[in-house]
């Protein structure tokens, strides 16, 4: 028992000072908010405490709320919410658990400490996911909610304690407020403790369910709460409305969408590029390894994230493009690492192999071998969720800086913005601007009315709008009524990219055009 907890300490040990390190090279380089959607992560927690309805409806329908609530504690201060690090510093403490969790989960399903370092090192060495945990986005906390379910669903299986159960039924809750991948994985987990364990299966089931399920009936009476228990599905926000609408614009469909070979092709070549050659074919031998040694159930487990993802795709939900595919772009690619869990753990039980006096060498081999990809060519364009990142957000980082340089020198405090958030929020974060201080989407009723009646409710000095949106329409109608007149003083002009446009209230400015330089527009 002593040792356990040394080896785990030691295990932690390592994987805090890998993720500290490689967050803040992440936030030095600037990178910490290059995913659009890490932005956006960071940027609702921050409504509920930043807002002019600040609390608890800033939260939204959509995305999960854990990975939110965990930046609560961060965000609210100025420098870390201007930095990123308010979202990255939890995303990074859920990868050093979702590491010690699989450490501990493999280590007892094999009974080999050899076996564990070696998963732990498949897992925690993969570039990507570290990218990806030195930034708010929600793999690493549904890794972590997702590891822990993993441990306590085979500490049950091998114990029958009670603990375990309550253990994996609030590992599963979390998870499921964290993506949606737990809610598939319930039944599953749910089936497993009915029939696996040789006792106390159906109190260990009804104490697993009953935890398990507080996380998806708490969300939809949280979407009910706010207007329609299935908002998260099919609201106007939602993934599936979103297609929708770009399909009825002449998108064409995505790949996968009704065709479960292509699915399944597009996410095993995404799995490949975020886990790397090596790590796919060590998996795939340990999986044979493990089904030998009669270890099926965290096989099973940690195989539906990816069975989930290609359903999703299926079900025309979620896309992936990689750019060896068509349409040969970069869009959802870190999907991909729904695979690397279940290459880690399997890959782990290739030390069972090798004769008990020499697995000390088995994970310095795996180690060797899974980082030996990444380090002959140590550059982030060969990590593909850095570059899916860089490559989709240059046009939003140029317009982004040049709005928030002209509204740091031109606008004061008080006299209020009128925008919407999206995409737009960045703007306030790089210009030290209280998103109390703008008007927007979140801000119910006052933006449904100003919206629908300017002339009579829009009062902010300056209005800030991606051209043709919802914000550009009210100034506009606003000016050709008897309401506010407000003048184009801004109109920044990204190729790629619609025109971001600045309006100030009876402005007599004259407008201008800031063409931002192809060149810069491609930077590396």
């Amino acid at each position: 028992m002593k040792r356990s907890l040394l080896e785990l300490a030691a295990a932690l040990a390592c994987l805090i000072a890998l993720s500290a390190c490689v967050t803040i090279y992440v936030n030095r380089s600037g990178w910490t908010l290059y995913y659009g959607d890490a932005e956006a992560h960071l940027d609702i927690a921050r409504r509920v405490v930043d807002s002019r309805t600040p609390g608890y409806d800033q939260i939204g329908t959509v995305w999960l709320p854990l990975p939110h609530a965990l930046m609560l504690p961060f965000v609210g201060r100025d420098d870390l919410w201007r930095n990123g690090l308010a979202g990255a510093i939890p995303a990074s403490g859920c990868f050093v658990l979702a590491g010690a969790f699989l450490f501990a989960a493999t280590r007892r399903a094999f009974r080999s400490t050899a076996a564990a370092i070696s998963a732990l090192g498949l897992f925690a060495l993969n570039p990507n996911l570290l990218y990806l945990q030195a930034t708010p986005m929600t793999e690493s906390v549904f890794l972590a909610c997702f590891m822990a379910l993993l441990y306590f669903s085979i500490l049950f299986e091998q114990t029958q304690r009670f603990g375990a159960a309550i253990g994996a039924g609030l590992a599963a809750m979390a998870g499921s407020l964290s993506r949606y991948e737990a809610w598939f994985a319930i039944p599953f987990v749910a089936a497993f403790f009915l029939i696996a364990p040789k006792r106390r299966r159906v109190a260990g089931t009804l104490i697993f369910c009953l935890l398990a399920s507080l996380g998806p009936l708490y969300w939809l009476a949280h979407n009910w709460w706010l207007g329609d228990p299935l908002q998260w599905y099919n609201g106007p926000y939602s993934p599936k409305a979103i297609y929708q609408r770009a399909l009825a614009q002449g998108m064409q469909p995505y790949p996968g969408d009704g065709d479960w070979k292509l699915a399944a092709q597009y996410f095993t070549t995404a799995a490949r590029l975020c886990a790397g050659w090596v790590v796919v074919g060590v998996g795939a031998i340990g999986i044979i390894v493990a089904l030998w040694k009669r270890v099926p159930w965290p096989l099973v487990l940690i195989a539906l994230p990816p069975v989930f993802c290609v359903w999703s795709m299926h079900s025309s939900v979620v896309p992936i493009f990689v750019p060896i595919l068509y349409p040969h772009s970069y869009y959802n690619t870190r999907y991909g690492l729904e695979a690397l869990p279940l290459l880690a753990f399997s890959g782990g039980a290739l030390a069972l192999l090798v004769p008990q006096k020499l697995r000390w060498a088995v994970p310095l081999a795996v180690f060797i071998a899974a980082a030996a990809p990444w380090l002959i060519r140590p550059q982030p364009d060969d990590w593909i969720c850095w570059k899916e990142s860089q490559v989709n957000s240059v046009a939003r980082r140029a317009w982004t800086a040049e709005a928030a340089s002209f509204l740091k020198g031109s606008y004061r405090r008080g006299e209020g913005i009128f925008t919407s958030l999206g995409d737009l929020a960045g703007i306030y974060r790089e210009a030290g601007i209280p998103l109390r201080e703008t008007l927007q989407e979140g801000n119910e009723p006052m933006w449904m009315a100003t919206v629908e009646r300017p002339s009579l409710f829009l009062q902010e000095q300056w209005a800030v709008a991606i051209s043709g949106d919802a914000v550009a329409t009210a100034v506009q109608r606003a000016s050709f009524k008897t309401g506010p007149h407000y003048e184009l003083v801004k109109a920044i002009i990204v190729p790629g990219a619609p025109p971001v446009e600045i309006y100030e209230r009876r402005s007599a400015q004259i407008p201008s055009t800031i063409i931002v330089n192809e060149d810069a527009a491609h930077e590396p």
